[in-house]
């Protein structure tokens, strides 16, 4: 910023005549609305260390959330890729300013000004799991935002840490026609397999005198993992095998970090989007169903779904995610929130 100028008269006569007590009361005034009119242009929303972000506004959801402002977070609003050397700007958007799908009344004001609470919560009905099959966030956002030229809402780490890398109101680009009514998360987790305990598997795996931990590739020199020292145990000591669209796989459980954040985001999104139900689809016996469901079902469904859910190209969350204990616990927090 420049100094300001200093005029120094240099006669009496030079010297301006003293301005009206109103004219200064007015200046004064209107110094005051314009200060207020910039900071409200260009300050972030108020948030604390547990919030989301949706249409601008922070909600709370009582674990710990590192938004994309926050260093060092992950933005996926960026133009550029975040981790090569060159850092030359490509210019492509990795998620949609206006979701699809809308009537004309709603797609309007979202082209117009960005969607409304209100609006947003109309539109979206569904909260899709992934895992990343990249073993830790970072991996996962290099992989989105430098290489796939793909978005999600979450990155969820596998010591609890939350990431949001856009607003809740863009459609990010995850599950492919789901994104138009969906929010995603990518759980950090190396997948599940056709074999148990196969070279691909223990790759990832290893034991010691406490169970299984997952380790992490000689080629992987920075986690980005939050929590110092941390070392990502399993929930269950050994791994699980189940069908997913019809074929067995195997796969080590989730942290129980992972789990705890999980439930709190899911209990989070069903307070403000309450069209996301704390229910998973299930068949007419009760149990969870293992493969994708007919477009027509997915479209009408209000509630959490696996990415196997929505393509039938995919395994994940896979066989170990515990659904039930997951919905369970999130409806005790969803409780405990109020209305």
């Amino acid at each position: 910023m420049q100094n300001p100028r200093v005029l120094v008269p240099t006669s009496p006569a030079a010297t301006p005549p003293p301005r009206p007590r109103w004219q200064l009361r007015c200046a004064a005034a209107g110094v005051v609305v314009l200060a207020m009119l910039l900071v409200r242009c260009v300050s972030a929303p108020k948030t604390t260390p547990n919030s989301i972000e949706a249409c601008g506004r922070p909600f709370d959801i009582g674990t710990r959330v590192v938004g994309w402002r926050e260093p060092p977070g992950y933005d996926a609003y960026q133009r550029q890729k975040r981790f090569t050397a060159e850092e030359k700007p490509d210019g492509q958007l990795r998620y949609a300013p206006v979701r699809g799908g809308l009537d004309q009344a709603l797609a309007a004001r979202a082209a117009d000004g960005g969607m409304s609470l209100g609006d947003l919560q109309q539109a979206v009905h569904t909260f899709v799991l992934h895992y990343d099959v990249a073993g830790t966030s970072r991996q996962c956002f290099k992989i989105l935002q430098d290489v796939r030229n793909l978005s999600v809402h979450f990155l969820l780490d596998v010591d609890g840490t939350l990431y949001q890398t856009l607003d809740l109101r863009e459609k990010a680009f995850h599950a492919t026609y789901a994104n138009d009514f969906s929010i995603g998360v990518e759980i950090a987790h190396p997948g599940a397999f056709a074999q148990p305990l196969s070279a691909d598997m223990r790759r990832w795996y290893d034991k010691d005198e406490r169970g299984w931990f997952l380790r992490y590739p000689a080629w992987m020199a920075e986690t980005g993992i939050r929590t110092p020292g941390f070392v990502p145990r399993p929930d269950r000591p050994d791994f699980v095998s189940g069908e997913v669209q019809g074929r067995m796989y195997h796969q080590f459980d989730f942290t129980p970090e992972q789990y705890r954040a999980l439930a709190h985001l899911c209990a989070g999104l069903n307070k403000l989007l309450p069209r996301i139900r704390l229910e998973v689809p299930r068949d007419a016996a009760g149990r969870v169903v293992s493969a994708a469901l007919p477009e027509e079902r997915l479209r009408a469904f209000d509630g959490i779904v696996g990415h196997f859910h929505v393509q039938k190209n995919k395994q994940d969350p896979g066989p170990a995610m515990q659904w039930d204990r997951l919905l369970q616990e999130a409806r005790r927090l969803r409780a405990g929130m109020g209305k």
